[in-house]
């Protein structure tokens, strides 16, 4: 082989793992992101001391207020399966549970923290609600998250992340605050098996911030789940709202590998009311789903905690399926807020609103006119007969992530073929809604694509009740 040879293969050399990375046109979502998105509703279990305080829950206050007594901690009816069936029969896939919200007690057996459930008169202190909870997801099918607070600690006095003050106590103290929170999240994560879900609730500073090291202790352990979130790391991001809704289009693919919270976040993330997180961005080079999240409590009120007599806030049922085609048709997976009340429940006005709705979603979707699955430039609905449609499903195959940018529906009446829609994002879902029609066809055209677009579903429906709205 001559020099010349040689040089021009080496060259070839280079050129392979260039142009191998150029195939790969857009992110690829892991196991752990699909299995999220599939999931599409999954419920937020907020309990935390306050709920037993019989005071109303003032955030700003409860995060500087130490508990006053936390053996009024004393659910005489708890049921952790009742807490579970009530999500599952809903619908709900994942479930998450707040291990730790402001107040600073840990709802587990830990060894790295005296707030805990060892300090409390109830079962003996021998009470491991996170265990519990774990073991019913289990039962029951669902996927099980945690939430782990760590931004504030009323016990500790941690404010955003810090202890307060200045000088070497404050500085042995944040010491000891990260180290044991280290430690909570090594049993957190080695003690009760796999979680698909981690959540710390407004960002999770690192050791370059001043704070504990939580995501080198989540890769050694739970390598499978997905991580929320640091500035180093956010395998989702939030909706830029709390009202269960994104604006279409919604892209799955961020251009940051984070989205930073408060003052650590970009300015580019919190311009415009945040609409960056609420829209993504169709050239993101991360993969990053948004969700959409609200408290189940929150139709003229906000509450994400139990309070009583508060049932007049349960989200209607209307406004939960508008939510619906606003999240999960936009594709997000949405997030409600529930929360057991002091017996140690889910009250039963909000296990029946959440029955309701999840009939009313198994009602609307499950028995499309036609349905079909394929790839290309085009997909084609034909009809035995003309039938009434208002209400239209796609779903791309986003295993290989998205790759449709443009596409076109179009129904065929007796005047021939009328335009319906004209898209850009399908993702793992998109719903259209649309006055009735009577039609003898109907077809996806994909008009602009990063590949040949990969369809897993396009359905056709007639929602009777929606003529009616």
């Amino acid at each position: 082989m001559t020099i010349q040879e040689l040089g021009y293969l080496c060259f070839l050399t280079l050129l392979v793992p260039l142009f191998s990375k150029a195939q790969e046109p857009v992110p690829i979502p892991t196991q752990a992101q699909l299995e999220w998105q599939d999931s599409e509703l999954a419920a937020l279990i907020c309990w935390d001391m306050h709920v037993f305080d019989g005071e109303f829950y003032v955030q700003k206050e409860v995060r500087i207020t130490p508990v006053k007594d936390y053996n009024a901690f004393n659910p005489q009816q708890y049921n952790m399966d009742q807490w579970i069936k009530s999500l599952k029969d809903a619908g709900f896939k994942m479930a998450i549970f707040t291990v730790s919200h402001e107040t600073g007690v840990f709802f587990y057996q830990s060894d790295a923290t005296p707030y805990c459930m060892k300090a409390l008169k109830w079962q003996d202190g021998k009470g491991d609600i996170l265990r519990d909870f774990k073991e019913a997801c289990e039962r029951h099918g669902m996927l099980p998250g945690v939430y782990i607070g760590t931004r504030w600690n009323a016990f500790y006095g941690i404010h955003d992340f810090k202890v307060q003050g200045e000088g070497r106590f404050a500085e042995n103290r944040q010491q000891h605050y990260n180290q044991m929170i280290e430690k909570i999240v090594v049993e957190v994560f080695t003690r009760y098996g796999d979680w698909a879900m981690v959540w710390f609730d407004g960002g999770a500073h690192g050791p370059e911030q001043g704070g504990p090291d939580v995501l080198s202790v989540f890769e050694k352990y739970q390598p499978n789940g997905l991580f929320y979130h640091n500035l180093q790391r956010a395998d989702m991001r939030w909706g830029g709202s709390e009202t269960g809704t994104v604006p279409y289009p919604c892209w799955g693919t961020f251009p940051y590998l984070s989205t930073g919270a408060g003052e650590s976040a970009r300015k580019e993330i919190g311009a415009n009311n945040f609409q960056l997180l609420k829209t993504g961005d169709p050239d993101g080079k991360y993969y990053m789903p948004a969700m959409s999240d609200a408290p189940f409590r929150g139709n003229g009120g906000h509450d994400w905690f139990w309070e009583p007599n508060r049932e007049q806030i349960i989200y209607p049922l209307d406004k939960l399926i508008n939510m619906y085609y606003n999240s999960v048709g936009h594709n997000t997976t949405l997030i409600l807020g529930v929360t057991p009340n002091a017996d140690g429940i889910m009250p039963a006005p909000d296990v029946k609103r959440l029955k309701e709705f999840g009939d009313e979603i198994r009602c609307r979707f499950s028995n499309p006119i036609a349905t079909i699955s394929g790839s290309g430039e085009k997909l084609d609905l034909t009809f035995s007969k003309k039938q009434k449609v208002n209400q239209v499903v796609l779903m791309e195959d986003i295993s290989k992530g998205e790759w449709v940018r443009r596409f076109v529906l179009e129904g065929k009446t007796s005047k021939g073929w009328q335009q319906l829609f004209e898209g850009s994002c399908i993702g793992h879902k998109f719903i259209h809604r649309f006055d009735a029609m009577e039609i003898f066809a109907m077809r996806l055209k994909i008009l602009e694509s990063k590949g040949a677009a990969q369809i897993k579903d396009f359905s056709v429906y007639f929602i009777d009740k929606d003529e009616q709205n």
